[in-house]
């Protein structure tokens, strides 16, 4: 029960600190729960994102579920879930009840667009960390450099792009070590 709570508040606390999505919380769950807790590993990291991306729902709870299984099974994904989304239900009833008082705030939209600023900072942050682990060779970046232009330019959906990711990976890796065997 001690975990359960100990998971509960850790999420808790993330979801009341990340602004920007689920992407904007991988610089915490980085250095949370890859480098302090060792929870998860970076490659874990980088599985449990790619799956949430084509998975319905919220990349960040669906994230934290993950992790939350991970350490405690269902009781750890609820944990993780409950955690993840209590603060923002809460922000967001105090700012509905309150919403004419924020929209013409001066002070709030300049802080705001902070954030913002902040949080894209930060994304990048964790991109250049999961590329330095994830992409290990030239195929990895022609992947990466497709992915990155189906996703923007085209109406594919995110589930046929990881899925398609995820054959090609097998093929050319196929492919390699086949090319591999033959040269020897």
């Amino acid at each position: 029960m001690k975990e359960l709570i100990s998971i509960f508040i850790f999420f808790f606390k993330m979801g009341s600190v990340t602004f920007g999505g689920g992407y904007a919380m991988l610089p915490i769950l980085r250095k949370e729960c890859v480098e302090n807790n060792k929870w998860i590993t970076e490659e874990q990291v980088m599985d449990y994102y790619a799956v949430s991306q084509g998975l319905p729902g919220i990349i960040a709870v669906n994230v934290s579920v993950f992790i939350g299984y991970r350490r405690r099974k269902f009781a750890g994904g609820i944990a993780a879930a409950l955690g993840c989304v209590s603060p923002c239900i809460i922000i967001i009833s105090i700012i509905a009840a309150f919403l004419s008082n924020f929209q013409d705030n001066l002070l709030i939209k300049h802080a705001m667009s902070g954030v913002s600023i902040c949080v894209v900072a930060l994304i990048l942050d964790a991109v250049l960390g999961l590329w330095k682990k994830g992409v290990r060779d030239i195929w990895g970046v022609f992947i990466c450099l497709l992915v990155f232009f189906l996703t923007e330019f085209t109406p594919l959906s995110p589930i046929i792009i990881i899925i398609s990711s995820g054959l090609a990976g097998i093929i050319l890796k196929n492919w390699l070590l086949a090319k591999k065997e033959v040269t020897k």
